[in-house]
């Protein structure tokens, strides 16, 4: 086994990892990023929309306010206020990287004014190439990028996290780091329809979960409204509807107006139960952007075109049917302002994380800033605080689930905590939640017992909120309840769910679980 000494371990290439790792070089630091795709891989590369931040310093109120309001009540406000200070600067970066923003700043759902930038409509794209470039510049002694790279487990000393090994395609390798930052993404991958990458498997939370690391909110999962799913998912992008798409159930009737005064631009959760209602009710929903004119929808949205076409679909002639997706996952491993994950040495970013910036439901466009705000904060906090890599070190054990369970996995997850949920389905799930382990360890029977893990923690933070709240709405909850409490789940917790007012600080180091 190759042995790899440096100063920081972060674990994922996507916005909220590179841009990490680019701030510690920025800093002097050695690091070591690895990541299970090459670098333009992942979730990034697929954010169509753009990048949400305020536009002026006059606007960061009024960003704070329209995140506030899609969170419903469940945003950390220092959270949002650290966003909204940080995200102007961070996306001027971007530009200086080499990402070619448009002159036109458009408008998404839940937001009170036009302030998403974008190139086009593969905005997501062109940051991971401009951070992929830079990382490939950076590239030498001192920054050593690892390609196609899983992680099998973390490995701990004296209580903090102190490295991981590796799985890679040059053979074993054993990271010792002074800390891990994780930036692997979210667990879409948990259901059968979604548009997250075949990576999406949640590494990043089962490997935090093994540390001792407690996982805040998971029950809220957020469904794009706007997918065609033909052979797999494909979203059409918030922008189609800011620049004025209509949603048309089979009756031809627009219906939003029945849901939401914002009508298409209300927040996603919102967009996708009403798309999920008329299609029971009538049989079909419909995108239609004809009346923009089929050049300027070929011009604005070049991507989804192109993307549409094999399937016989023209965007800027054709109805586009529709329907929800999963999308993004707003619950993870819980951090503060820092990025800190209440263990020694371990700290998260990204949609793996609950930074406390998203509440109940993501406003949109906020991730990839939020990777770029929460990537550079974590990166500068685990510098502040490095102590000597130990020789000796504890390996953490990792679950193992037998790859072929995944489809029935997926389908009981989906079945009882999507869009609509109720407490005898979640329990039904619940009561026949076994895996069959395996005694073989692969990349895949490791994904799996990562996927089997959170399953049941999604099934227990769904049950445990007996309320309708962003992107987690009961059947026999409908209303929101009084106060809004986080979940909190954890190894020391067993199978209790924790209930945490919002505004509870974030210990320094964890006072729910060991790290061991």
């Amino acid at each position: 086994m190759r042995i790899v000494e440096t100063e920081l371990l972060v674990v994922g290439g996507g916005v909220a990892g590179a841009y990490a790792a680019l701030t510690a070089r920025s800093y002097g630091a050695d690091v070591v990023l690895a990541c299970k795709t090459p670098l333009t891989g992942g979730s990034t590369r697929w954010a169509q929309g753009g990048i949400a931040a305020p536009l002026a310093a006059g606007d960061e109120d009024a960003h704070a306010l329209d995140t506030l309001k899609a969170g419903r009540g469940l945003c950390e406000p220092e959270a949002v206020q650290a966003f909204v200070r940080d995200a102007r600067s961070h996306v001027e970066t971007l530009r200086d990287l080499g990402v070619t923003f448009s002159p036109h700043v458009t408008l998404e759902g839940g937001h009170s004014r036009a302030r998403i930038r974008h190139t086009g409509d593969s905005t997501g794209h062109s940051i991971s190439l401009a951070l992929a470039g830079a990382l490939g510049a950076a590239r030498g002694p001192a920054l050593n990028v690892l390609e196609g790279a899983f992680v099998r487990n973390l490995r701990v000393s004296g209580g903090a996290v102190v490295g991981a090994d590796l799985l890679t395609p040059d053979g074993p390798v054993r990271v010792r780091a002074g800390a891990v930052l994780l930036a692997t993404g979210g667990f879409g991958r948990l259901y059968p329809v979604t548009t997250a990458p075949p990576e999406g498997t949640g590494d990043g939370l089962g490997l935090a979960w093994q540390a001792g690391a407690a996982l805040r909110d998971l029950e809220f999962v957020q469904f794009h409204p706007t997918a065609v799913v033909r052979g797999g998912a494909f979203l059409v992008t918030e922008a189609a509807r800011g620049e004025g798409g209509r949603l048309l159930n089979a009756r031809g009737e627009r219906f939003m107006e029945r849901y939401d005064p914002a009508h298409e631009l209300a927040p996603r959760d919102v967009v996708a139960r009403a798309i999920a209602a008329e299609i029971a009710a009538t049989g079909r929903v419909d995108l239609d952007l004809r009346h923009l004119g089929a050049a300027f929808v070929r011009s604005r949205f070049p991507t989804v075109t192109a993307s549409l076409a094999p399937l016989g679909l023209d965007l800027g002639a054709d109805l586009i049917p529709v329907q929800p997706a999963v999308h993004y996952t707003m619950g993870g491993v819980q951090t503060d302002v820092q990025g800190r994950a209440g263990v020694p040495g371990l700290y998260a970013a990204g949609e793996v994380a609950s930074s406390g910036l998203h509440g109940a439901n993501r406003l949109a466009s906020n991730s990839l800033s939020e990777g770029l705000v929460f990537g550079a904060r974590a990166a500068r906090a685990a510098l502040a605080v490095l102590k000597p890599v130990p020789a000796r070190t504890e390996a953490l054990p990792a679950p193992l689930v037998d790859p072929a369970c995944l489809p029935a996995l997926r389908a009981a997850v989906a079945g009882a905590a999507g869009l609509r949920r109720d407490g005898a389905t979640l329990r039904a799930a619940l009561d026949a939640w076994a895996w069959p382990s395996t005694g073989t360890e692969s990349r895949e029977s490791l994904e799996a017992g990562h996927l089997a893990l959170i399953g049941e923690r999604v099934l227990r933070a769904a049950l445990d909120r007996e309320e309708s709240r962003g992107g987690h709405h009961r059947t026999d909850f409908p209303g929101e309840a009084a106060g809004a409490v986080h979940s909190v789940q954890s190894r020391a917790l067993g199978e209790t769910v924790a209930r945490v007012p919002v505004g509870t600080a974030v210990p320094a180091t964890s006072v729910l679980g060991s790290s061991a």
